[in-house]
C-alpha cells in the first residue's frame, strides 16, 4: 500500500522514471484487487511518457484486453495504435511498424466508429501512408537509375494501383514514358516496334491528363524520336 501511494506521488508529480519500477512491481502484486485497472494505466502511461513507445504499446493494449469495459478502453486502444505511429520510421527505412500502425489506427476506426478521435486516426493514416507511397515510389525509380526498365514500369505502376493519393503520380507517369521509349530503343529488333507503339500510347495519355505539364517539352522529343524510329521500321 506504501509502494502504491508513492507509485501515484512520483506519477502526479511527472517523476515517471520513479513511478515505473513500482507500478512494474505492483501490476504483478495487486493482480485482481479494485487498484488493477488504475495500475494498469498508469504503467502504460509511464513507458509511454519516458519515449518507450513499443512498451506502452504493449501495455495499452493490454490494458483494453484486460479491462475491454474499463473507463479508458477507448483511450488505451486509441493509445495503443499512436505509440506504433510515433515508431514509424523515416519512408527510407524498414516499414513494419508503418504497417503496424496503420492497421491498428483502422482497428480503432472499426472498433470505435464514433469516436472524436476519429479525424485524427484518418490524419495519421494519410501521414503514414504517404510514408508508404514515397518508399514505393523511390524503390521503383532505382530500377530506372539501374537502367531496368522492365522492372520499373511494372514497379511505378504498381505504385499507381497501391496510392491512388500519390503526390507525385505526374513525375511517376512520366517515368513510365521516358522507361517505356528506353526499353523500346534498346530492344531487339523483334519487340522494338510493339514498345514503340505502347511509348506512344502512354504518352498520349499523359498529353490528356496533363495539359499544362513541365514534362511536356521533353516528353514531345520523346515522342517525335518515337515516331521517327517506327517509319524507319515500317520503312
Amino acid at each position: 500500500d506504501f509502494k502504491y501511494k508513492k507509485a501515484l506521488e512520483y506519477y502526479e508529480a511527472r517523476d515517471f522514471n520513479r513511478a515505473l519500477p513500482l507500478f512494474n512491481e505492483l501490476s504483478t502484486v495487486m493482480m485482481g484487487t479494485s487498484n488493477s485497472e488504475r495500475i494498469n494505466y498508469y504503467f502504460a502511461y509511464c513507458h509511454y511518457s519516458t519515449g518507450d513507445n513499443l512498451m506502452a504499446a504493449y501495455l495499452f493494449d493490454n490494458y483494453t484486453s484486460s479491462f475491454p469495459n474499463g473507463k479508458h478502453s477507448e483511450e488505451c486502444s486509441y493509445m495503443s495504435a499512436f505509440c506504433y505511429y510515433l515508431e514509424s520510421p523515416n519512408y527510407s527505412l524498414d516499414p513494419t511498424n508503418n504497417y503496424k500502425a496503420i492497421n491498428e489506427l483502422q482497428n480503432f476506426i472499426n472498433e470505435y466508429p464514433r469516436s472524436e478521435r476519429i479525424d485524427t486516426c484518418n490524419i495519421l493514416i494519410d501521414q503514414l501512408t504517404d510514408k508508404l507511397s514515397k518508399k514505393a515510389f523511390e524503390n521503383a525509380k532505382q530500377y530506372f537509375i539501374t537502367e531496368n526498365y522492365k522492372a520499373a514500369i511494372k514497379a511505378f505502376d504498381n505504385v499507381l494501383i497501391d496510392f491512388p493519393s500519390l503526390n507525385n503520380r505526374e513525375e511517376t507517369h512520366f517515368l513510365i514514358i521516358r522507361s517505356y521509349y528506353l526499353l523500346a530503343i534498346n530492344s531487339i529488333s523483334d519487340k522494338m516496334e510493339e514498345r514503340l507503339i505502347r511509348t506512344i500510347d502512354v504518352y498520349r495519355q499523359f498529353q490528356d491528363n496533363y495539359q499544362e505539364s513541365k514534362y511536356l517539352k521533353e516528353l514531345e522529343e520523346i515522342y517525335n524520336n518515337t515516331k521517327e524510329i517506327l517509319d524507319k521500321l515500317k520503312n
